[in-house]
């Protein structure tokens, strides 16, 4: 069973794959790398689940290649699934987004270890506020 972690970031893929469907529909593509290109994105959806470690490499490499090959939705890409993947992703973001993220992430952990809820989307909104970086 997946973690509510993981179901978040297959939610936020699962979504992006109906943007890329949709994109296709429009014939804004070309249709036979554009069908392989899905065929591969759901073979991460359907790996993710069952082995998350193992399927990072091929997330940041279809993430990337949303972005290099489909640039006219490259600001759809959720920049969540940019920091979940990691890697080679971590190049389309700035250093403050990064900052944010890597503090966001020590929460979550901190939440674990302690058996805490966490809520990601709280967690990001309260660590976005303009005010928070100052208080730290």
């Amino acid at each position: 069973m997946a973690n509510p972690h993981l179901e978040y970031h297959l939610q936020l893929l699962n979504h992006l794959r109906t943007i890329l469907v949709a994109l296709g529909d429009a014939e804004q593509v070309p249709e036979e790398s554009h069908a392989l290109f899905l065929e591969r994105f759901d073979e991460l959806l359907s790996l993710l689940p069952q082995n998350p470690l193992e399927s990072q490499y091929l997330g940041q490499d279809l993430i990337c290649q949303v972005i290099q090959r489909y640039p006219q939705i490259a600001h759809l890409v959720p920049r969540d699934l940019l920091w979940f993947f990691g890697g080679d992703c971590l190049h389309y973001m700035p250093d403050e987004e990064l900052d944010l993220y890597q503090r966001l992430e020590e929460r979550r952990y901190e939440a674990e270890q302690n058996d805490e809820p966490f809520d990601w989307h709280q967690e990001k909104q309260l660590l976005s506020l303009p005010g928070d970086s100052a208080s730290h």
